[in-house]
């Protein structure tokens, strides 16, 4: 995928991943389309990166709906003919016992981290179809991979980020539209604040937000389709597929290896 003047919609583009992301679409010459809830923030990320901001909240009813018309409108979109890439990364979490998380809660974290990146998806990706190029990266989280006490909702939804990636990858193989799954692991940005509960441990180290931007940048541009940040994330990954037993006793003695 070449990067270099293609017009990229980033989502919850104002912090954290996204922001770096942005900088790291630009230094590569791909034109923003940049969203997020927090439309200060967002503005300041879009004059860094030299994006346009559109400010959005797709756990509203039909946000995702409206920005896919809003991002095609665009003077950027109309003159490349649509979108050429879109990065899903917009995402919440929320952290304790299952019996706490408020019922509203629940179907944000369901429609912000899964139905959302869906509906954007259908919208936008017919369109790369019929131009014959496009992208779509999707950043899950390694508790979709091997899920994560206390943050059982959030584990599903990464969960089921990570089957729709891979099921839109084999239908639009030969179609000219890479499908990416970024997998990572434990990253410094205002996420564990948010989710209600800071990170706590000692290790994993928390890694920088530019690690996962630099794995989503490379990953579009080599249609790598699943990348781990750090890299070592592919062992426990590896051996909870392949010895689910195994892996649980080791997660119950030292601890799973996410949050």
């Amino acid at each position: 995928m070449r990067l270099d003047g293609a017009v990229a919609l980033v989502t919850g583009a104002s912090s954290g991943i996204g922001a770096a992301t942005a900088a790291a679409l630009a230094a590569a010459g791909a034109s923003l389309l940049l969203t997020g809830r927090d439309e200060t923030r967002l503005a300041e990320v879009a004059g860094r990166s030299g994006g346009t901001a559109l400010g959005a909240d797709l756990a509203a009813p039909g946000g995702a709906a409206r920005l896919a018309e809003r991002a095609l409108g665009t003077p950027l979109a109309a003159a490349r003919g649509g979108i050429d890439i879109l990065v899903s990364n917009a995402g919440l979490g929320w952290a304790g016992p299952l019996g706490e998380i408020p019922a509203e809660k629940v179907t944000e974290l369901a429609t912000v981290n899964l139905a959302a990146p869906i509906e954007l998806t259908r919208l936008l990706v017919p369109g790369m179809i019929e131009r014959g190029r496009g992208a779509v990266a999707f950043v899950s989280s390694i508790a979709g991979v091997t899920g994560v006490r206390g943050e059982a909702v959030y584990a599903a939804t990464k969960a089921g980020l990570g089957g729709f990636a891979e099921s839109l990858a084999y239908e639009v193989r030969g179609r000219g539209v890479a499908v990416s799954l970024i997998v990572p692991g434990v990253i410094d940005t205002p996420f564990f604040t948010r989710r209600g509960r800071p990170y706590g441990r000692a290790r994993p180290a928390p890694l920088p937000a530019g690690r996962v931007a630099a794995a989503i940048v490379s990953a579009l541009e080599h249609e790598r389709p699943v990348v781990y940040v750090p890299g070592w994330l592919r062992f426990p990954a590896w051996l909870h597929g392949t010895a689910p037993g195994a892996f649980r006793v080791l997660a119950a003695r030292f601890g799973d290896p996410g949050y």
